[in-house]
Parts: C-alpha cells; sequence; structure tokens
C-alpha cells in the first residue's frame, strides 16, 4: 500500500509540474488517503504484535 501511495505522490508531482492541477490534486489526494491508511494499519498490526508478544511470556 506504501507503494502505491508512493506512485501516486510521484504522478502527482509530475502532473503539477506539467500544469495538470486537477489531476495533480486528485492524485495526491488519493496518496494521501493510501499513506494513512497503511499508518493506521501498521499502527494495528504493531499494537497487536506487542500485545501477542506478551501473551506468551
Amino acid at each position: 500500500m506504501l507503494k502505491w501511495a508512493l506512485i501516486f505522490a510521484i504522478v502527482s508531482i509530475v502532473a503539477g509540474l506539467f500544469g495538470f492541477t486537477g489531476i495533480a490534486a486528485g492524485a495526491a489526494g488519493i496518496a494521501k488517503i493510501l499513506f494513512f491508511v497503511f499508518v493506521a494499519i501498521f499502527v494495528v498490526l504493531l499494537v497487536l504484535g506487542l500485545l501477542g508478544l506478551k501473551a506468551l511470556n
């Protein structure tokens, strides 16, 4: 998911350089959503992993 966020961020930068501001804004919005979804899933899995390690000890 982080890979797709980076791809959309690069698309946004390239579109912005060529003057396609609407496409750049859309791609930046998608990249931002994907990044925050990635962070949320990462935090949830990190907490579950830490709780699982404590349960085994």
